[in-house]
């Protein structure tokens, strides 16, 4: 099951319920920060929460995992046609990730063009499951990764363990954009 569109179902139907993540944490019994992970793509819920979930937001559970295991064999995202995913927003965090597969509901990879303005950084280094790979297109970031920083410049990739706590910081004065592609699921 892809957890980026499960994650974008959920919020999309809360909001569109005008529901805070408050409110639903109060009718599921679940906490607040970890529904926000929820949301953020950071954690799987499992079927009884994902079943508390659907609950508190009045849907069918089979409505919410509609879909989310087909696997078209061939998915053309155009440019114009990217989607814009909301992950990690905050005051300090005006990053706009690009999801580049989209189309493809069912994937064990997620990749997304992550637009980084100048002097942005997410407010804390995080893990979560999987595998990542990062590839800066354009501009420079600091790439830290359990504690210690690391400069990249366009061009430059690396490929890490997803669970150690990581965080892109673009203290440069120009934009930065940079290519990630994470692991989804253990196939």
């Amino acid at each position: 099951m892809n957890l980026v569109e499960l994650a974008e179902r959920i919020r999309s139907y809360r909001i569109d319920q005008r529901l805070t993540l408050e409110e639903v944490a109060s009718r599921t019994g679940l906490t607040r920060s970890w529904l926000s992970k929820v949301e953020n793509f950071r954690v799987t819920p499992s079927l009884p929460a994902l079943a508390q979930i659907a609950q508190a937001l009045n849907i069918p559970l089979s409505k919410l995992v509609e879909g989310l295991d087909d696997k078209p064999a061939l998915a053309i995202i155009r440019k114009s046609d990217r989607k814009v995913v909301e992950r990690d927003k905050s005051a300090t965090n005006t990053s706009v990730y690009e999801s580049l597969a989209h189309l493809r509901k069912s994937r064990s990879m997620d990749p997304f063009l992550i637009t980084i303005p100048s002097g942005v950084a997410r407010e804390e280094a995080l893990g979560h499951l999987g595998e990542e790979f990062l590839m800066v297109q354009s501009g420079t970031v600091d790439f830290e990764y359990d504690g210690e920083k690391h400069k990249l410049d366009s061009g430059d990739s690396l490929y890490f363990d997803a669970r150690v706590p990581h965080r892109l910081i673009n203290s440069s004065k120009r934009q930065a954009v940079v290519l990630c592609v994470f692991q989804t699921s253990s196939e």
